[in-house]
């Protein structure tokens, strides 16, 4: 689960700016409608007048909801009782007053439709909100003897979820940990990600070895991929002092202790999706060391000038926090910073602590 905070001064600030906002919106066709009325107010004239008022509930259908409308064709019918011609009808005051209320109408209907419409989206936005949500989970806690901290950026304004993905998964065999990132933006890569999640989180719990996991991972997703579709990935399970890995294609994991080093891989692999020959590799943790497995969305950052996120300058004291969910924080703030915008693409981290195991007490 993703959940997007802001802090509660921000959100006031931002609901006084929109009531500002909605209020000035709602004074405009009014005032607009006023000084429309004037020249027939002054010189006794509806004829150009009333075309002209027709314009104040057409624009409020716009940006006002339906009762905001309905005020403002009662503030453009006021002045055009005022300078019109309605006491004396014609077949000419006829038809303009007839356009008149007309245009009255339709705003306010249009506003009342739009009005509706946006109570379904909102609908919408927050059960794709929810649905997005159990995909990805978010976590701090110690699950199977590790210490784990996630935290995500989707770079899709719309959603809360994007291409880049993880999920954990305390198994009989440890607890393993999966980060991944599918190819390409929007829904496609949405589809992708949430597919892979699904196959690993049916696949950790029984299956006994990370290679073939992999393996079974590349078999679900290959036949539903397209011909140019792949997903990166690297899978890791936690044993006492030591950490089996398995890449195919993704970012080496990153680990800090004693020294600071990625953990590439013995041999390159190819993405799920593209005939991978997944191998697997093991790696000695020492007390107090931390495994960050992270998306190209850390290494790919670039400055406004070009420069790329130095990934071990920045990363050796981001993760010398002493609690990984500050570490995490400091090491997005470092990210922010350098780049000066929230990162253009999607981002995903996850960090790993081995708690030490207690000590047996003699007797």
């Amino acid at each position: 689960m993703v959940v997007r905070t802001m802090g509660r001064a921000g959100l006031d600030e931002r609901q006084r700016v929109n009531a500002m906002g909605g209020g000035l919106r709602f004074l405009a066709a009014p005032v607009g409608c006023l000084l429309a009325a004037v020249p027939g107010l002054l010189l006794g004239q509806s004829q150009p007048l009333l075309p002209l008022l027709a314009i104040g509930p057409l624009m409020a259908a716009v940006f006002l909801t339906a009762r905001r409308t309905a005020l403002v064709c009662c503030c453009t019918v006021l002045p055009a009782l005022v300078a019109g011609d309605v006491w004396e009808p014609t077949a000419g005051s006829v038809a303009r007053w007839g356009g008149l209320l007309l245009a009255c109408a339709c705003g306010v209907y249009s506003a009342r439709q739009r009005d509706r419409l946006r109570a379904r989206l909102a609908e919408v936005r927050e059960v794709a909100r929810v649905t997005q949500e159990t995909i990805l989970r978010p976590v701090s806690r110690t699950l199977s003897g590790t210490q784990v901290s996630t935290r995500y950026h989707c770079a899709t304004r719309e959603s809360y979820v994007g291409g880049d993905l993880y999920d954990l998964a305390v198994t009989p065999y440890g607890l393993r940990v999966l980060v991944g990132d599918a190819r390409g933006h929007g829904i496609d890569a949405l589809r992708m990600s949430a597919g892979t999640i699904a196959a690993f989180r049916e696949l950790a719990y029984t299956t006994s070895d990370l290679t073939e996991l992999a393996a079974g991972l590349d078999a679900r997703l290959t036949p539903v991929l397209g011909a140019e579709d792949f997903v990166t990935v690297v899978l890791a399970e936690f044993a006492p002092g030591e950490v089996h890995l398995v890449n195919c294609g993704h970012p080496a994991p990153l680990r800090s202790g004693q020294r600071l080093e990625l953990l590439e891989p013995p041999l390159p692999c190819a993405p799920l999706g593209l005939n991978p020959e997944p191998r697997q590799y093991r790696v000695r943790l020492q007390p107090g060391d931390r495994l960050l497995l992270y998306t190209d969305g850390l290494t790919e950052a670039r400055a406004p000038d070009g420069t790329p996120f130095a990934l071990l300058t920045e990363s050796a004291t981001a993760l010398g926090q002493p609690f990984p969910e500050a570490a995490l924080r400091e090491l997005h703030d470092r990210l922010l910073a350098h780049t000066g915008v929230p990162p253009a693409d999607d981002l995903a981290l996850v960090l790993c602590q081995p708690t030490p195991l207690p000590t047996p007490v003699r007797v």
